[in-house]
């Protein structure tokens, strides 16, 4: 995400949001963020719309992957930021559950598969269907041939 777009998410300007990153500097790895050279700048402005007030703009943005987005909430002192911040540690927490949860499941579905003959092979190979998560469903995007 550009810097612009996370300042408006997390309540502050993109001024401050910049001088957060340029202050913690050791905790944003290129990894993590990364500024546009004048070419990816010129590129970005090109081709979406949305970013031409870039156009004129001598400063050039931070771009954030996800752990950058997530450590910004850490440095950024807005309400907004903190929030974020709770709502992050919560989710990956979430997350952890699940998975624990779902290896757990598949040891004990090992188990009991090892434990039954083959009659109920077709009962443990539908649960471990129902287990596997569903197939993203992604539009293709453009025109179609008639």
């Amino acid at each position: 995400m550009v810097d612009a777009d996370l300042a408006s998410i997390y309540g502050v300007t993109t001024k401050r949001l910049n001088e957060q990153v340029k202050r913690n500097r050791s905790r944003f790895p290129q990894d993590f963020t990364f500024q546009l050279d004048i070419d990816e700048k010129k590129e970005l402005v090109a081709n979406c719309d949305r970013f031409k007030n870039l156009k004129h703009s001598t400063v050039l943005p931070y771009v954030f992957m996800e752990h950058g987005a997530i450590m910004l909430a850490s440095v950024l002192n807005s309400e907004i930021a903190v929030q974020a911040s709770i709502q992050v540690v919560r989710a990956f927490v979430k997350l952890r559950e699940l998975l624990t949860t779902n290896k757990d499941l598949a040891r004990k579905l090992a188990g009991l598969e090892k434990k039954y003959d083959h009659q109920f092979k077709v009962v443990f190979d539908a649960i471990r269907e129902l287990m596997e998560p569903p197939p993203s469903k992604k539009r293709k995007i453009g025109f179609r041939a008639r």
